[in-house]
């Protein structure tokens, strides 16, 4: 089965150095040139989730891990061909959300999956990247874990300045 560039990133940025943020930033691309399909949005969301329990906010936290696990029910077979448990990913995401609500602290996760070759090939990749599959996550890792404040956001205020310049420009 071929899957996704963007999805191979993703899991090797989940599974690896456990950046979460980058998780959701490339399935949001992703999701965006794919049609919008809401099979990206469950991952983008288990993956800010899990960014937000990290950083302490528990209640964010929650509501997202909820939110992924709703959008989860209807898209059993879009997750199953991404080679991922649909079973094992149901049951994962509930019992992350009674350990928030337990306020137990964060732990990083393994998504369950079941293709073999998938596996295979991120492993593979990481090898080659001199990555570990199945680290957990760095709790120091200042960066890693307040990534949306710190990050370098040059890019994306110049294209609303070209945004703003433009619309500007077509109102007169």
């Amino acid at each position: 089965m071929m899957y996704p560039n963007s999805y191979i990133d993703y899991l090797l940025h989940f599974h690896t150095d456990r950046d979460y943020f980058e998780c959701h930033e490339i399935l949001e691309e992703h999701w965006k040139q794919d049609g919008r399909k809401q099979v990206w949005v469950v991952l983008i969301q288990i993956a800010v989730a899990l960014y937000h329990h990290r950083r302490g906010n528990d209640r964010g936290a929650r509501r997202m891990m909820q939110k992924a696990l709703s959008l989860l029910e209807g898209e059993k077979a879009a997750i199953e061909r991404l080679g991922l448990d649909y079973s094992q990913l149901k049951q994962q995401l509930q019992h992350y959300i009674e350990r928030l609500d337990k306020g137990e602290p964060y732990r990083s996760i393994e998504l369950p999956i079941f293709d073999v070759q998938l596996l295979k090939t991120c492993q593979m990749i990481c090898r080659e990247r001199g990555l570990v599959w199945g680290k957990e996550s760095d709790l120091h890792n200042e960066f890693l874990l307040h990534k949306h404040k710190l990050r370098d956001r040059s890019d994306v205020i110049e294209a609303r300045e070209q945004k703003k310049k433009a619309k500007r420009q077509s109102n007169k």
